[in-house]
């Protein structure tokens, strides 16, 4: 295995320029830097270099970093805003998760039997993220319910309202997929207005995203591994305002997304500012669009 040397900032802004990248401040560049780590912003890099992953990391002519900075800081700001939209969707499915198990299978007991989930083989139960998401909060609304030993029988009365709200999204996600045999994403689908047809593996996208968000991962240029159905309808509208993208492409998520923020009148959907904010011809958007691997692109 090759063992790269650790690089001063400086040293980090010589590499970039001596592999072809025009760097007209390089004060401003090593700030940059050294705040926003030289490997994340490599991820970006690699995409305006000739053949990284064949060890030529020559910069294609031309490149600036002023240009490798603009995608950069419009994937953050692109983060930060489905981050807001996606957090509402959130609250948005606690809420008819909680309303639909309480008025179809009432509020206390049943979402925490075994039995009311269908388990996926070798993993883990969904009761026990369930309790284990109950046994870590802190808050109020959930220590009353806990007995002196730490978890009790005393979770019996705990009100199914309150324990979504200690669940985290993923745990949340996974009730909506496997509880009630299944019945239980066609339910919330419905008390949120949207299709039911593969309701519970959009709900797993959004997860997907938000913590792909949550985490300051890059959007642009990623493939989308947990991606979700999205409506044929939601999708052909989607592309009618925005024109063409690859089913695992943000943009596909992004458009299941607006749907369930819009249809829940959570939120206005964030398709629309993308669109205005970014040229169809420009790279940031070609590579929402179209995401590729480095080792796709060509000089």
């Amino acid at each position: 295995m090759r063992v790269k040397p650790s690089l001063s900032v400086g040293e980090q802004v010589a590499l970039l320029v001596s592999r072809g990248l025009a760097v007209n401040d390089e004060a401003d560049c090593a700030a940059f830097l050294g705040s926003h780590n030289y490997y994340r912003f490599s991820g970006y890099a690699r995409y305006f270099q000739r053949a990284p992953h064949q060890g030529d990391d020559g910069f294609m002519p031309g490149t600036t970093f002023a240009e490798i900075r603009r995608v950069y800081k419009a994937d953050e700001a692109l983060r930060t805003v489905l981050g807001q939209s996606l957090a509402r969707v959130e609250l948005l499915l606690r809420t008819h998760v909680a309303r639909v198990i309480a008025d179809t299978y009432g509020p206390y007991g049943s979402f925490l039997e075994t039995s009311f989930y269908t388990d996926v083989r070798d993993a883990e139960p969904t009761v026990e993220s369930c309790l284990r998401d109950i046994d870590r909060s802190k808050d109020r609304h959930i220590l009353r319910y806990r007995g002196s030993g730490g978890r009790s029988v005393d979770y019996r009365e705990l009100p199914v309202w309150s324990a979504v709200e200690a669940w985290s999204f993923g745990t949340l996600s996974k009730a909506i997929e496997r509880g009630a045999g299944g019945a239980l994403a066609g339910a919330v689908a419905s008390s949120v207005g949207v299709a039911k047809a593969g309701f519970a593996y959009r709900v797993r996208s959004l997860v997907y995203l938000r913590n792909r968000c949550a985490h300051h991962g890059r959007l642009w240029h990623h493939s989308v591994l947990d991606a979700g159905p999205t409506p044929n309808n939601v999708r052909s509208k989607a592309k009618r305002l925005a024109g063409p993208f690859e089913p695992r492409s943000v943009l596909d998520v992004v458009a299941s997304l607006d749907d369930v923020a819009v249809r829940g009148k959570v939120a206005g959907p964030v398709l629309p500012q993308i669109i205005r904010e970014h040229p169809r011809d420009c790279s940031f958007w070609k590579g929402l669009a179209r995401p590729e691997s480095p080792r796709d692109h060509r000089a």
